[in-house]
C-alpha cells in the first residue's frame, strides 16, 4: 500500500475496524425474499438502525405501483416492500450514488433460511454475497469515508430497494431520480470469488403474453372451439427461433390449460429475452410483433403481450472506462488485483447507465454460487472490499471529477 496516502491509510484501518461480519451474519438471518413483505419491513428496519450512523436522513420510501399478470390471466397489483433512501450532503460539490438491495430469491418457505460455516471457512447463508455482505461493507466505506478529511468535499445519495431480484419495478423511477446530477455510481453485487467484476452487460426483457382463444367440447365439436394453448406454444416457437447472435430467447413457461375435455380458451406464455444491444432489443421487438400478428390470425384468438425491456443493455462507454480505470488504479495501490468483463446477467447498474451515470455495479463481496442454497461469502473479501470503496470514494472526492 505504499502509494496510499495518509488520509486513505486513515481510511482503510477505519474500514476494517467495522463490524461488517457481525452485521452480515444478523441480515442474513432475517428472511428478505422479494415476496415476503414482513420479512423485507424487518430488513429495512434494520437496515435503517445502521445506516443512522451517517450524517443525513433516511426515508422508507412507499413502492410504486407495479403489477403482473396472474395464472389466471389477469393484471393485479404486485404488492413489494419499502425501499430505503438516504441523502448526505446533497449541496457538495462531487455528488455520488451508491444503491444495494435488500431482497433475496429465497421466499418464506424457501428451505435455506440458515446461515453455516464452510469447512474452506466460508460463510453459506442466504443472501451473505448477494448482497447482504455487500450492504455491510458499503456501510464500512461510508462510515471511513466520513471519519476522513474529505468527507465535507462528497456528498451521496444511498438508495437500497426492495424488488431488485424480480427487475426493481417499484424502485425503476428511484433509481432514475437518484441518479440525476451524480458523477458517478457504486452498487454493491458480489464479484466473482477471484475478485472480477462485471463490465459491460446484456440487458433483459421480461414478458407475459395473453392468448384468450374460445372454449368447446373436445369430443362433440373442438372446431368451433379455438385452442389458446396450441397458439401459446406456436408463439413459444415462433419466438424462440428470433434467437441469433446478440438476442438470446427463453420460452420459460406456459400456464393454461384444463380437463382433457376441454378446448383450452386461456393460456399465458411467459418468455425473457436477453439483447446485447440497442439493436437487439429493435429486433426483438420486431420479432414480438410479427409473431403475434401471424398466431392472431393462423388460430383466430385474441393476444396481450404484457412486459417491458426493463434492464437496457449497459456498454463500457467513455465514462464507465474512466471510473473502472479509477477503481482498478485503487485497487492496484491496495494490492487488490481488479479486473472485469462482460456478464450477461442484468442489475440496478443497467437502470443507472441508461441514466447516463457512469457505475461499477459488483463492488460488493467476493462469493459464488448465489441464488442457490449454496451461496457462499468469502468473509475476509469484507474488508479488501470495504478498503476498495472507501479509497475509490476519497480519490473522487479529492480530485472533483473522475
Amino acid at each position: 500500500m505504499t502509494e496510499l496516502s495518509k488520509t486513505e491509510r486513515a481510511a482503510v484501518e477505519r474500514a476494517a475496524a467495522s463490524p461488517m461480519l457481525a452485521r452480515t451474519e444478523a441480515w442474513t438471518a432475517i428472511n428478505s425474499g422479494t415476496r415476503n413483505i414482513a420479512g423485507l419491513a424487518r430488513m429495512a428496519d434494520a437496515l435503517a438502525d445502521a445506516f443512522s450512523v451517517l450524517p443525513g436522513p433516511i426515508t422508507l420510501v412507499e413502492p410504486e405501483p407495479a403489477d403482473s399478470v396472474t395464472v389466471d390471466g389477469q393484471v393485479l397489483p404486485l404488492a413489494h416492500g419499502h425501499h430505503l433512501h438516504l441523502a448526505v450532503r446533497p449541496d457538495a460539490p462531487v455528488q455520488i450514488l451508491l444503491t444495494g438491495h435488500m431482497d433475496t430469491v429465497y421466499g418464506a418457505d424457501h428451505p435455506f433460511q440458515a446461515n453455516s460455516w464452510l469447512p474452506d471457512g466460508n460463510l453459506n447463508a442466504p443472501g451473505a454475497a448477494d448482497m447482504k455482505g455487500g450492504l455491510a461493507l458499503m456501510l464500512a466505506a461510508l462510515e471511513a469515508v466520513e471519519d476522513s478529511t474529505l468527507a465535507s468535499h462528497i456528498g451521496y445519495e444511498v438508495l437500497i430497494n426492495s424488488d431488485e431480484e424480480t427487475g426493481s419495478f417499484s424502485s425503476a423511477g428511484l433509481i432514475a431520480g437518484a441518479a440525476k446530477g451524480k458523477i458517478a455510481a457504486l452498487t454493491y453485487e458480489p464479484a466473482l470469488p477471484d475478485g472480477t467484476l462485471a463490465g459491460a452487460r446484456g440487458g433483459t426483457g421480461n414478458f407475459s403474453i395473453v392468448v384468450h382463444g374460445k372454449s368447446a367440447h373436445a369430443g362433440r365439436n373442438p372446431d368451433e372451439g379455438r385452442n389458446a394453448l396450441v397458439a401459446a406454444a406456436d408463439l413459444a416457437m415462433r419466438l424462440n427461433d428470433a434467437k441469433a447472435p446478440g438476442l438470446a430467447v427463453n420460452p420459460a413457461k406456459i400456464d393454461g390449460g384444463g380437463p382433457n375435455n376441454v378446448v383450452p380458451e386461456l393460456a399465458i406464455l411467459r418468455v425473457n429475452f436477453r439483447p446485447k444491444d440497442a439493436e437487439a432489443i429493435t429486433r426483438a421487438r420486431i420479432a414480438i410483433d410479427q409473431a403475434v400478428a401471424i398466431v392472431s390470425v393462423k388460430h383466430d384468438v385474441r393476444i396481450h403481450v404484457h412486459g417491458s425491456f426493463n434492464r437496457p443493455p449497459k456498454p463500457l462507454d467513455a465514462g464507465a472506462e474512466k471510473l473502472f480505470e479509477l477503481v482498478r488504479a485503487s485497487g492496484a495501490d491496495l494490492g487488490i488485483p481488479v479486473a472485469w468483463k462482460f456478464s450477461g446477467g442484468v442489475c440496478d447498474g443497467n437502470n443507472i447507465a441508461a441514466c447516463g451515470v457512469p457505475v461499477v455495479d459488483t463492488m460488493g463481496a467476493r462469493g459464488g454460487l448465489i441464488h442457490s442454497p449454496d451461496e457462499f461469502l468469502i468473509p475476509e473479501s469484507l474488508a479488501e472490499r470495504a478498503a476498495l470503496s472507501a479509497v475509490t470514494m476519497l480519490r473522487i472526492a479529492e480530485k472533483g471529477k473522475l
